[in-house]
């Protein structure tokens, strides 16, 4: 799979972080549209995701994460690119899908506050992160 890499070589050496989450779609109108969520820890509108146990599998990993985040139980799709960067001087590899919501609604928890349903073309707009709009882009190559 393909991997979007940001910032520099800080962390070689160090254990990865190892996470994943999902990009959620729905079609709106004929118009299909991302989830976006914000974090008021870190001000902050990105795609919901979160570090893996020891014991689950990315694939594990990344649907409960989404349904902790969003409230959603969702199916999963399509594997996108993988993001790549460091935070904390640790490098993290986030791993990402396209996931289909089929149970639940959307439901604020402590982590994310908001959710925001926006056509593909205009969620990069809203996107804090470099390496969230180059998932986007393949999520529009996706569709």
């Amino acid at each position: 799979m393909a991997q979007a890499r940001t910032g520099g070589s800080a962390g070689l050496g160090l254990k990865r972080i190892r996470a994943a989450g999902g990009v959620l779609t729905r079609d709106e109108g004929g118009q299909t549209e991302v989830l976006l969520v914000h974090r008021p820890r870190y001000d902050d509108w990105s795609f919901p995701k979160g570090k893996a146990l020891p014991e689950e599998t990315d694939e594990e990993c990344a649907l409960r994460e989404v349904e902790e985040e969003t409230g959603f139980v969702c199916d999963l799709g399509t594997e996108l690119p993988s993001t790549i960067y460091t935070t904390r001087g640790r490098p993290k590899t986030v791993r990402y899908w396209l996931m289909t919501p089929r149970a639940g609604e959307l439901a604020p928890t402590r982590e994310v506050d908001e959710g925001l349903w926006l056509p593909v073309d205009e969620a990069g707009e809203r996107l804090s992160y470099e390496h969230d709009r180059v998932l986007l882009d393949a999520v529009a190559e996706a569709l």
